[in-house]
């Protein structure tokens, strides 16, 4: 069954991003997922099709409304999707890609995702209505289309299908470490040569180096993912013989 996601938003259009383009958009033709906007300016019954109003205690900003995503939320309800409600603040725990892939291999995967704008949601409709706050990072968006955005494009591709599998199971994280570098031709530009090991055609050489980058650009980058690692178990003997030599080099 296809995956659904129906979000709450005030600008749908930004969606053309995953809709109308590369891998999630071909995904959405061959028919493994789907997405319904719902603008909560439609439920509302005053003739400003009012969703936010200014916070109390004061302050800069204004904030969404509770009862127009609540009513928005009704009728997603009332469509079939009784999925997952999620909502994004920077506030939140970050989005792994652990998470990610949780998502992507659920049965029958529906989530709803409300997109904030303004200075955020109503505490009370958070609190009631959503089941889980994601977060891309320690920063501020305008408003959480562009992280739902994120959110679906990273969860689709990882649909079976979306792309070939070595592809989605060889990237960034999918090892516990961040991935080796890439090179195509020319073999040589503007100076800088493509490592030798690299055009040997010799397979056990290349992933032998692919892995040694790997976990040099992960102590470097982030070394915190080098113990999460070792604590899964995905790193070998060989990995820590390599882990060793590079500390040692600092």
């Amino acid at each position: 069954m296809a995956a659904r996601f129906d979000v709450i938003t005030l600008f749908p259009e930004i969606f053309t991003a995953v809709k109308d383009f590369g891998i999630t958009s071909r995904a959405m033709k061959r028919g493994l997922w789907n997405v319904h906007f719902w603008n909560p300016r439609d439920v509302t019954t005053d003739v400003h099709r009012t969703v936010d109003d200014r916070p109390f205690g004061g302050g800069p900003g204004m904030v969404m409304m509770a009862e127009p995503l609540y009513q928005t939320l009704q009728c997603i309800r009332a469509s079939g999707n009784n999925g997952r409600v999620l909502a994004f603040a920077p506030s939140a725990a970050h989005l792994t890609d652990a998470r990610v892939r949780a998502f992507s291999t659920c049965d029958d995967l529906q989530l709803v995702l409300i997109c904030g704008r303004y200075e955020g949601i109503d505490e009370r409709f958070l609190n009631t209505c959503v089941d889980e706050l994601i977060s891309l990072g320690d920063f501020v968006l305008s408003g959480a289309e562009l992280a739902a955005c994120a959110l679906i494009d990273a969860i689709v591709r990882q649909l079976p299908g979306a792309i070939k599998d070595l592809s989605a199971s060889d990237e960034s994280f999918s090892t516990g470490l961040l991935d080796a570098p890439h090179y195509t031709r020319p073999e040589e530009w503007h100076g800088m040569r493509v490592p030798d090991v690299l055009l040997t055609g010799h397979h056990a050489n290349i992933e032998k180096w692919r892995r040694e980058k790997s976990l040099e650009a992960t102590v470097k980058n982030r070394p915190e993912l080098i113990g999460k690692a070792r604590s899964q178990g995905l790193l070998t003997k060989n990995d820590e013989k390599i882990l060793l030599s590079l500390t040692s080099e600092k």
